[in-house]
């Protein structure tokens, strides 16, 4: 079976060829019809969107849980955020996603009624987010436990408070550490992002699945699809893989520990 590639040249609209495959990305005419390659390359966007946004949500939740879960018990507060937090974690990590951002495009918004302005690109980040989220919290929490205990116990004598020897002591040597997980829920978050299609969102899969039954180029299209995936997996690998060589803690071999985040 040969490839057909020119499938991407043409029209979407009636699916004849077009004299420029990027005819509407370029704006080369107001008129210009769009091409399958156009269409390809926006839903390649949205992707991106979902995934940039999702990761924001979940690295900063999931820092902020994770540590929560971590905090020494000095009194009533303190184990109410850390109860907090590993409810938190519980709930959202035994939820499959899918279910999650049905939950946030169907049935939140009939509680929460500000979030039925919100685009449903939006709720699919939020959904991710949170899922995400909670696997973060572990790896945080993992990575804090790692440390050596007297750490906190130096700084605690040095008259830091609590949330200092965090933000001074501990959250620097920790975040550092778990950098390795960090990059897989990173990539983690590009391929989780194709459940956006469930709710219409107009990225990779969805994009796949119309295309092949416009053009029956079945092949071609999940071919070009599973490349872009990979492609974006593959430069979050490499950005992530520079920024822990650049912060790695000479000479710290952190030791074993289950995140629980399987």
């Amino acid at each position: 079976m040969s490839l057909d590639l020119g499938v991407f040249c043409k029209s979407t609209l009636d699916g004849e060829a077009v004299d420029h495959c990027f005819s509407a990305l370029l704006g080369l005419g107001q008129n210009a019809d769009p091409s399958y390659l156009d269409w390809l390359f926006k839903a390649w966007g949205w992707t991106l969107a979902v995934s940039s946004l999702a990761l924001v949500i979940a690295m900063v939740l999931g820092a902020v849980m994770g540590t929560l879960r971590t905090l020494p018990d000095t009194g009533r507060l303190s184990r109410s955020l850390v109860a907090l937090s590993t409810a938190w974690v519980e709930l959202f990590r035994n939820i499959p996603v899918l279910v999650q951002v049905f939950l946030w495009y169907h049935v939140i918004p009939a509680f929460v009624l500000p979030l039925k302005a919100l685009p449903s690109y939006w709720l699919v980040s939020i959904a991710l987010g949170f899922f995400t989220s909670a696997r973060i919290a572990e790896q945080v929490r993992a990575g804090i436990h790692s440390l050596p205990s007297g750490q906190r116990a130096a700084a605690t004598a040095l008259g830091l408070t609590t949330p200092q020897t965090y933000r001074y002591v501990i959250l620097p040597m920790a975040l550092r550490i778990v950098l390795p997980p960090l990059t897989s829920e990173s990539m983690n978050i590009i391929k989780n992002s194709s459940v956006a299609f469930a709710v219409s969102v107009p990225e990779l899969t969805l994009f796949a699945m119309q295309a092949q039954e416009e053009t029956s180029r079945g092949v071609e299209i999940y071919l070009a699809v599973t490349l872009l995936y990979a492609l974006s997996a593959f430069s979050v690998n490499r950005v992530m893989s520079y920024i822990e060589k650049r912060t790695r803690i000479p000479g710290f071999i952190a030791p074993s520990n289950d995140t629980g985040a399987h």
